[in-house]
């Protein structure tokens, strides 16, 4: 009856000692989330989308996982809580990184803004070359109406790089001076055909 008695006990303090080592990780959950929130305000969601979104994908995954195991009776929570730690010191480089790719992205923006005013100056040498005609004088409205919208656009983007949104105006600015660029050639080529010298 002793040993029963003894048994017993044995076997519900091991039961103890299995559930009670095994709690959620929480101080490691909560270190991630802190990290990937301190991410996302350095604008990694902007700067370095697709690194930031594997950062929430892989915690995801982990809470997941969590959450699956909390159910069962015996748990352990190492893996997840060494992938935790993997996740902070991950998301501490993103955030860390950011800074890097937010200069890239501000001289890339400082760039195209430089040479997109000089393809603008030039269209607006060659615009007023452009042959005039009965077909010619709707086409140089809608060239003109196509040079204010890059005009626009470059005004706002100009907006956006001073207000230190980068990402933004690079966006901005990269589809301006594909139209810019894309109005040039066109101008160009009418010249070209009209044998008009530019």
């Amino acid at each position: 009856m002793k040993k029963r008695v003894l048994m017993g006990l044995a076997i519900i303090s091991m039961i103890v000692v299995l559930t009670s080592c095994a709690k959620k990780p929480q101080a490691e959950i909560d270190a991630a989330n802190a990290a990937i929130e301190a991410a996302r305000t350095a604008e990694a969601a902007a700067y370095l989308p697709v690194e930031f979104a594997a950062l929430q994908d892989s915690l995801n995954a982990v809470m997941t996982a969590i959450t699956a195991k909390d159910s069962k009776l015996f748990k352990n929570f190492n893996a997840e809580a060494a992938r935790l730690a993997e996740i902070t010191t991950l998301a501490n480089t993103v955030a860390a990184n950011v800074a890097a790719r937010k200069e890239e992205v501000k001289t890339e923006v400082s760039g195209l803004l430089t040479s997109i005013k000089t393809v603008i100056a030039e269209n607006a040498v060659l615009i007023p070359k452009l042959p005039r005609g009965k077909e010619g004088a709707a086409v140089i409205e809608q060239i003109k109406a196509d040079v204010a919208t890059v005009d626009a656009a470059v005004a706002e983007a100009q907006g956006l790089f001073d207000n230190g949104s980068y990402m933004d105006a690079l966006n901005k600015i990269t589809a301006a001076k594909e139209k810019a660029d894309g109005l040039n050639a066109e101008v160009k080529e009418v010249l070209t055909k009209a044998r008009i010298r530019f």
